[in-house]
């Protein structure tokens, strides 16, 4: 993960355009006036928290992520906004070093070994005589072809050397399969053996849905009933939650993410349609997990196994999210006229309680309308602690009425309405048989969440970050434009002439997704059309990422015809990609002032509308205008998209 990637991660851009913009949630995204041409009657400015990106409709007609948002607003060159957002984000900005571009290369090799891991088993699963009885037990557990194939499970031979054999068989060293996981090394160092063997395998990915390790279910009655990879440079169970590359979308749809224990509940719930569910996979909820899901909502639903350690587990769960998320603190005036600040939980933790003797899988299975309505009706977060503080317990004991009250006090103290918190306090007050005003003595203000001496010192100084993350399909055909552009910058102005013949704006940083493409293209805008230049314009942290573009473009082309085809090829899909997206936005944007009511606005819609499909009219007599040819630039560029 390149810094950049880094600090997106970490700052969600609702929270940072809502510092400036007063937004308005309408489905999944947010709407409000533009901050950047303040005298507008209409809404024109969304962000959209799926994309982490924002878009104005209006006179800027211009978007981009937190850096391009921070850039505009202040008036920044790029350093600037990188500066200011790594601050904000806790991330340390160096250039990498000799180490780290070593450590890069590594982690790479060790995500093509899962990789590969992962289809091996697959097929095994699917094909092998061997793995007869995992498909039985599949099967037995209810899971859809579908589903084997959304997750990719897979099986592991009960062999001591098959996927070793199967991996070095591939190029893969023996030292690099131990380092991933997939190899165990005896004490003595004499041999590396097959970690997994005459198991489930099922393939834990990052958010970005790439692999990162396994886990691994056992069959009868063998021990342990799961084994997961070890701690690995890219598997980190306790930052890791199974199923948030699938359950993404959903939890932002749903406004909620469910928590859930185990890979069977997720899957489970996956098939059955519940898809903004996902697993802390046996671990206690952990910081870093919460941090995840903070990202894509503030509504946490705990479903863990409703026995004993369930229980535990759920209230350790709770603990951590009380100590983890953030808090709004307001200022409150007591009797004497002092100001002190409450800090007030800024999310919505609810638990759902699981009838006895089943879990979220065997629910799900059973009475999928019973899960959604328990969901539905999970309870929030003090009345949990409440009744799960007080089953069984002897109310008539003072001791055991303090040790309540000392516990479920400090959650009271943070819910946010203050009706809410003064029913609360009565409840208490009655189960307990105390009066109200001895508790209101104890309900101190909440103070800051204490963190361990570890969790300063990462918050002070994050892991080094490498860039090891995939180029995702919508990236590609930017990183190729920008490649060949690279390799003959002459070829911009070609490109410039065929967009003025269509009467179309000339293809600008806006037309690519990314931050770093934008950066460099401005560069070749602004006249830095060798190496040596694009090196001194450009920002040192942005150095891997022009590396990796040079290392990625074609050859040069001795056909200048052809070369100046291909660029011309890549750079009108990039504009048709941006018009597109445009308009499934404008829909977007109709749809709400409809349910709005403002016919102003839909009428300034429906020109932008007109406007944007006018422009796709003139770039379509462009792209299939032109040479036969053309089909076969409009193929080659499907793969780039696709491959």
């Amino acid at each position: 993960m390149s810094v950049v990637e880094e600090i997106k991660s970490r700052i969600d851009i609702v929270d940072l355009v809502g510092e400036t913009v007063k937004l308005r949630k309408s489905g999944r995204n947010f709407i409000g006036f533009c901050p950047f041409h303040p005298n507008t009657r209409t809404p024109s400015f969304v962000v959209f928290p799926e994309t982490q990106g924002w878009h104005c409709f209006g006179a800027c007609s211009t978007g981009g992520d937190i850096f391009n948002f921070i850039m505009k607003r202040e008036g920044w060159e790029f350093r600037e906004a990188l500066q200011y957002l790594a601050a904000r984000a806790g991330v340390e900005l160096h250039p990498p070093s000799p180490a780290e571009a070593a450590r890069a290369e590594t982690t790479g090799r060790l995500r093509e070994a899962l990789t590969a891991e992962a289809t091996y088993y697959n097929h095994l699963l699917l094909q092998a005589p061997e793995a007869a009885h995992a498909r039985e037990y599949v099967a037995k557990r209810g899971l859809h072809a579908e589903t084997v194939e959304r997750f990719q499970l897979g099986y592991a031979l009960d062999s001591w050397d098959a996927a070793r054999n199967y991996l070095t068989g591939k190029g893969f060293q023996v030292e690099e399969l131990v380092e991933a996981g997939l190899l165990s090394q005896r004490e003595d160092g004499s041999a590396a053996f097959d970690r997994f063997r005459g198991r489930l395998i099922i393939p834990i990915r990052d958010v970005q849905g790439q692999v990162i390790g396994f886990g691994a279910r056992a069959f009868g009655d063998a021990q342990p009933k799961y084994l997961n990879s070890p701690q690995t440079p890219l598997f980190d169970k306790s930052a890791t939650l199974f199923g948030l590359d699938l359950a993404r979308r959903a939890i932002h749809e749903a406004g909620q993410a469910v928590i859930v224990e185990g890979y069977m509940d997720v899957m489970q719930a996956h098939q059955a349609g519940f898809a903004n569910v996902v697993a802390q996979m046996g671990t206690a909820l952990t910081e870093a997990q919460l941090r995840l899901l903070k990202r894509y909502t503030h509504r946490l639903i705990l479903a863990l196994d409703p026995d004993v350690a369930g229980a535990s587990a759920t209230l350790r769960g709770l603990d951590v999210a009380r100590t983890t998320l953030d808090r709004d603190w307001q200022p409150v005036f007591d009797p004497r006229g002092l100001v002190r600040f409450e800090g007030r939980l800024q999310a919505d933790i609810r638990v759902v309680r699981l009838p006895a003797g089943q879990d979220p899988d065997d629910l799900i299975r059973a009475d999928p309308a019973a899960w959604a309505q328990l969901v539905q009706t999970a309870e929030p977060i003090v009345d949990y602690v409440i009744g799960a503080l007080t089953a069984g317990q002897d109310l008539d004991d003072p001791k055991v009425k303090a040790e309540v009250a000392r516990q479920v006090l400090p959650l009271i103290g943070e819910v946010a309405d203050p009706v809410e918190r003064g029913a609360y306090l009565q409840r208490l007050a009655r189960m307990l048989r105390v009066e109200e005003r001895n508790l209101l003595q104890n309900l101190r203000p909440a103070g800051p969440p204490r963190r361990s001496r570890a969790a300063a010192e990462a918050a002070v100084t994050p892991a080094p970050v490498t860039d090891t993350s995939p180029t995702r399909p919508a990236e590609r055909v930017d990183a190729y434009c920008l490649a060949v552009l690279l390799r003959t910058p002459a070829l911009i102005a070609a490109v410039d002439q065929a967009f003025r013949r269509a009467q179309l704006d000339l293809l600008a940083p806006d037309d690519f997704n990314l931050i770093e493409h934008r950066e460099v293209f401005q560069a070749l805008r602004a006249g830095a059309t060798t190496p040596e230049a694009l090196w001194d314009h450009l920002d040192p942290t942005l150095h891997p990422h022009l590396e990796k573009l040079w290392a990625e473009a074609p050859a040069t082309i001795a056909d200048d015809e052809k070369a100046a085809r291909d660029a011309l090829a890549a750079a009108l899909r990039l504009r048709e990609r941006r018009l597109r997206a445009r308009l499934e936005e404008l829909r977007f944007l109709q749809e709400d002032a409809s349910a709005q009511n403002d016919r102003e606005a839909l009428r300034e819609y429906h020109e932008m509308t007109q406007s944007i499909s006018a422009m796709l009219l003139r770039l379509a007599r462009v792209q299939y205008g032109r040479s036969g040819d053309r089909l076969g630039e409009a193929d080659r560029l499907n793969r780039i998209e696709t491959n």
